[in-house]
């Protein structure tokens, strides 16, 4: 996966989950109004302090993370 400088992981900022340049917009919130039907300029308008990059940058971690897959461990 390549190097994603927009999305970032605090356990204190939105319990954890990647969000937006650290701000309180989780990738899931983007990703969903996406899936809703609502386009780039709709989110834009709603999150003044996101930009166009920020979007396709969410896109892009969540379609990296849908197709990783998880392998159980065996126990000792």
């Amino acid at each position: 996966m390549q190097n994603l400088t927009r999305i970032t992981r605090n356990p204190e900022v939105m319990g954890g989950k990647p969000c937006i340049r650290g701000m309180r917009v989780t990738v899931g919130t983007i990703v969903g109004l996406m899936a809703s039907g609502h386009s780039n300029s709709d989110i834009l308008k709603a999150y003044s302090y996101l930009e166009e990059a920020d979007i396709y940058e969410a896109l892009a971690y969540a379609a990296w993370r849908a197709e990783e897959i998880e392998v159980p461990l065996r126990s000792a």
